[in-house]
């Protein structure tokens, strides 16, 4: 239901899975493989799959911190935003990749749950998206010494508000990796 007009296309939008911002990351290994899985869903079922990925004083440009984990690997064919900001959409070429491609309805997996997550998922639903959280794909480091609650807490905290959020004419909520059908959400 999204409220831009002529954008019945899908995208899984995968949100800096880089070495640096994973390096610490909560549960990595099996959040690595979860997105994996959602690309590896998103390919076989011909559904874009959109790669985002963050530049700071800690991730420079071509820097070891800055690459993909190895794991996950990028079609050349596959769309790569460059963001310096929390918000995917904020000052990025992302909205014009996902309006060339009739996008209207993203599945949103990355790191990191309070920062990049939550704010994209937020500009998406602003922007007119529907937007869905995908709840076992994403995750965090421990912030707790910052008086953050444990990088647990912060996850399921995420889900569950995205779970209930509401927009006018846009649909939000979360899904799990297993219960993807791609094929099944390809057209709005």
């Amino acid at each position: 239901m999204t409220t831009l007009v002529g954008r019945p296309n899908v995208a899984l939008l995968v949100v800096d899975m880089q070495n640096g911002v994973l390096a610490a990351a909560y549960d990595r290994d099996r959040v690595v493989t979860a997105v994996a899985t959602l690309v590896d869903k998103a390919r076989d079922a011909g559904v874009e799959v959109v790669w985002v990925q963050h530049n700071d004083e800690e991730l420079v440009s071509g820097a070891e911190s800055w690459q993909y984990v190895p794991e996950l690997v990028r079609r050349d064919s596959e769309p790569l935003v460059q963001k310096e900001y929390g918000d995917s959409f904020e000052d990025t070429e992302l909205e014009a990749v996902l309006a060339a491609r009739g996008i209207g309805r993203l599945f949103v997996a990355g790191a990191q749950s309070d920062v990049c997550i939550r704010s994209t998922l937020h500009g998406a639903i602003a922007r007119g998206y529907d937007a869905t959280l995908v709840g076992d794909a994403h995750t965090t480091e421990d912030l707790s010494r910052f008086g953050a609650p444990s990088p647990d807490k912060v996850i399921a905290h995420t889900n569950l508000y995205w779970r209930h959020h509401t927009a006018p004419g846009r649909t939000a909520g979360t899904v799990d990796t297993a219960d993807i059908d791609f094929a099944a959400n390809s057209r709005a």
